[in-house]
């Protein structure tokens, strides 16, 4: 019977297409195609998994990166006035913040990052909190002096450079903006406004983010 014969034919050719499909799709990883995340970002993607179940409590904000991209290489002022890049902090996982004296919230969460670098501060991870002011530029220095702000460096952005190009690359259009960006310079997550960094839930999401235990 050729009407029966080419019936069964034309399934087997659909059963083997539905196979090969399946195939191909059964070898996508799941939540997207790994290809997509480009060099150096993609060893970001095991810390971004780590990380992920520690944004919350006092950093539940935190918006960790889906896709990890490069972040910008800021150009700002480092404590001796001579320009510094973001790229000279790779090595170490850094937490970047932006903050003003204008800032209520940004001087609220000071002390905060001051302890966290503290605390967890060293060869493998550093607070770069970088202010940016652009007038009366004796002020920011002196108000951290004021306030017991010892541990952090002071870099700061007195040319107005810094705060547009972390606007585009994180879509934060406030302050204070903070910026977790891995050791190759990829962005692991943002936190859009204050936060206490020096809680142990920020402890425990810095600590998944350098592969140690969370306590």
């Amino acid at each position: 019977m050729p009407g029966a014969k080419a019936t069964l034919a034309a399934g087997a050719v659909v059963a083997v297409l539905i196979a090969g499909g399946l195939a191909v799709y059964g070898t996508r990883p799941i939540g997207g195609n790994s290809e997509a995340v480009a060099e150096p970002c993609r060893g970001a993607v095991e810390t971004i998994a780590r990380i992920a179940p520690h944004a919350r409590g006092e950093v539940a904000a935190m918006e960790v990166s889906k896709v990890p991209r490069a972040a910008p290489d800021l150009v700002f002022k480092g404590p001796d006035g001579a320009d510094r890049t973001l790229a000279q902090l790779q090595g170490r996982l850094a937490l970047v913040n932006l903050w003003a004296t204008w800032c209520a919230p940004c001087k609220a969460e000071m002390p905060a990052l001051d302890r966290l670098e503290q605390t967890l501060g060293g060869t493998d991870f550093t607070v770069a909190a970088i202010n940016v002011d652009t007038r009366n530029l004796e002020k920011p220095p002196q108000w951290l002096k004021e306030n017991g702000i010892t541990n952090l460096a002071y870099y700061a952005d007195p040319g107005g450079r810094v705060l547009p190009a972390m606007q585009k690359a994180t879509g934060s259009l406030g302050l204070p903006t903070t910026m977790l960006v891995d050791a190759k310079g990829c962005i692991l997550g943002v936190m859009k406004g204050p936060a206490d960094w020096g809680s142990e839930d920020a402890k425990r999401l810095i600590r998944r983010a350098l592969g140690r235990a969370p306590d």
